[in-house]
């Protein structure tokens, strides 16, 4: 199988249209098609689904992208192990993260990643959604959730407990809750699109739904009016470590439920021919979580 067929694939893919994709490599469309053509005969199934204007993914050219990428980077990882040049990681590495999450723990990595790997370039995608990792090209997605079962190879980063908390004032004011019915008595800011806060009692996970007069889908805003006095808040303990150590926010623990863990994870798309750049931000970001 000819590896320059393989990119130019993972190049259509990523441009969107045959065109597209013969600009960026500064070849005819005519080539482009033939060559993409060519592949597919000797893999004997169609990889795209091709119009005037775009391309989409057949499901045999979904399931064929990890294999892709993983020839590419395989002969990239050959040339640069044997180059004298070489320093360090190398090539474009895609992660995305949750924003709150990655932009208090993922931005601080990225100024010495890309001194110390001077080869090395990043795309970093901040996202609440669930994103297709595999169509969307991205190396490393962050994610703080239970994980659903699929083909995704996951490496777990660090524990990362929910943690129900409030700010001193706010626990002075109103009292602190004792047990979990007594969450019904207070302001409760949450997620919007969390109606329920969920622990664990006896090794099962239950849950408690929970209102108050404010909710939002930012992190960074529920944990700010945490702090600022307007109610508890369940976040994650990696959301609100600074602010627990600084003792603007206070932890509650209840007599009745444990606290649910929600590890961070690293999801990634194969761990086949996995790149230098994917184990050197992993490494990173273990290490900046302790």
């Amino acid at each position: 199988m000819n590896v320059c067929d393989v990119q130019l694939f993972l190049t259509i893919t990523e441009a969107g249209s045959l065109s597209q994709a013969a600009r960026r490599l500064d070849i005819s469309a005519m080539a482009v098609s033939r060559r993409l053509a060519g592949l597919e005969r000797e893999l004997g199934t169609r990889l795209l689904q091709r119009t005037t204007r775009s391309v989409s993914l057949t499901q045999e050219g979904i399931e064929f992208i990890p294999y892709a990428r993983a020839l590419v980077e395989a002969e990239e990882g050959a040339k640069g192990l044997f180059s004298p040049d070489s320093k360090g990681a190398s090539g474009l590495l895609r992660v995305t993260a949750p924003s709150g999450f990655g932009r208090r723990y993922l931005l601080p990595l990225i100024p010495e990643l890309l001194e110390t790997n001077p080869d090395l370039r990043i795309d970093l995608q901040f996202s609440e959604d669930v994103v297709d990792i595999v169509g969307r090209g991205i190396d490393v997605a962050v994610r703080i959730a239970p994980l659903r079962d699929s083909s995704l190879i996951a490496r777990k980063i660090v524990d990362n407990p929910r943690v129900v908390c409030a700010s001193p004032d706010y626990l002075r004011q109103y009292g602190v809750p004792a047990t979990l019915s007594e969450l019904t008595e207070h302001n409760c800011l949450r997620l919007t699109n969390v109606l329920q806060w969920t622990f664990q009692s006896s090794g099962q996970s239950t849950s408690l739904s929970v209102d108050g007069r404010f909710s939002s889908g930012n992190v960074e805003s529920i944990r700010e009016f945490c702090v600022q006095g307007m109610g508890l808040a369940q976040l994650t303990l990696w959301d609100v470590k600074k602010e627990l150590s600084e003792g603007t926010l206070q932890e509650v623990t209840f007599m009745d439920v444990d606290a649910q863990n929600l590890p961070v994870w690293a999801l990634l798309p194969t761990s086949r021919y996995l790149p230098q750049r994917v184990n050197v931000f992993i490494d990173a970001l273990k290490a900046s979580l302790g």
